[in-house]
């Protein structure tokens, strides 16, 4: 694994956003870009599924925000993945770090099972529910845990 993550360090685009200011600042700009995307569209979404704003039709709304939650979520992955490659091996020893990837893929997960399974039109009551109350808390769970890393050590 460490040679992995040396040779990825050792590429020309490691260098290049370690080594450029405007580059490594425009890369997180576009980051918390994707991240304001997406929890904006998710927050939204899982207030409906708790309940809030019934009137509002929920397929309707989750065809709106889904492809909004989607595109930034691409967009905070791809622009994570390039900041990763600031400090390859010390992200990957960062328990923080690897924290922050399981919340992620618990939180994927939770959209996908409910998405995936039986849609928004077809889960009950208490599937929106549950899915809402754990998109709640993972989603700005994994905001959080990725401010925390440029705070602390580990």
């Amino acid at each position: 694994m460490e040679a992995l993550l040396t040779s990825l360090a050792d590429t020309a685009l490691a260098e290049w956003v370690r080594l450029s200011r405007w580059g490594y600042a425009a890369i997180n700009a576009l980051h918390v870009l994707g991240i304001a995307l997406l929890i904006g569209a998710i927050i939204a979404l899982d207030l409906r599924l708790l309940g809030w704003r019934k009137r509002l039709p929920l397929q309707e709304l989750g065809r709106l925000l889904q492809p909004v939650a989607v595109a930034g979520l691409l967009l905070a992955m791809a622009t994570g993945a390039l900041l990763f490659l600031a400090d390859p091996s010390g992200y990957a020893a960062m328990p923080l770090f690897r924290l922050k990837l399981a919340l992620i893929a618990l939180a994927i997960a939770n959209a996908l099972l409910l998405n995936l399974g039986p849609g928004l039109a077809h889960a009950t009551p208490r599937r929106l529910l549950v899915a809402g109350i754990l998109s709640l808390l993972l989603w700005p769970a994994v905001l959080l845990t990725g401010r925390m890393l440029a705070f602390v050590d580990g």
